[in-house]
């Protein structure tokens, strides 16, 4: 189901017009995705269209997931897949690398036991119902650069 999930994820079309997905605020934007749409390209496609330079993203919704902890001796992420779980809690940060959006975002899930599961946020399908997104627009552009100590990516505030 991983692979299934990140390939789907990354394989999904985004609409020509996403306008109906989003709607300016005086802070940014308000994202509202429906059951089968992809996060990742959808933000990704908002950051290329808008132009943000960078933005705090947060959310909550209903997702299939994939949750990665990152390994330090191989350098990747060792995936997880959670389906049909509430995302409880969204968090991170949307910036640029080598003139593409870098999304950096962690979350917590909850099952229907109310066990709750979390991590850096590899993909998000939403499932029933919908996802909630808000991005805070920044005025500055971020970028991130892969930090060789530690083989991540990590944005930089200069």
């Amino acid at each position: 189901m991983i692979l299934s999930l990140q390939l789907a994820a990354t394989a999904q079309t985004v609409p020509a017009n996403i306008t109906d997905k989003h709607s300016k605020t005086p802070t940014g934007f308000l994202m509202v995705l429906n059951q089968g749409d992809s996060l990742m390209p959808y933000l990704e496609t908002l950051m290329i269209r808008e132009n943000i330079p960078s933005a705090t993203v947060t959310g909550i919704g209903f997702v299939n997931a994939v949750f990665g902890f990152y390994n330090r001796q191989t350098k990747e992420y060792d995936p997880k897949t959670f389906d049909d779980v509430e995302l409880a809690s969204m968090s991170g940060s949307a910036a640029w690398q080598n003139g593409k959006p870098s999304l950096h975002l962690h979350g917590v899930v909850t099952d229907r036991n109310f066990q709750a599961f979390g991590g850096h946020l590899l993909a998000a399908i939403v499932g029933t119902g919908s996802l909630e997104i808000t991005i805070t627009v920044h005025s500055k552009k971020l970028e991130r650069k892969v930090d060789e100590s530690i083989g991540a990516n990590v944005l930089q505030i200069k």
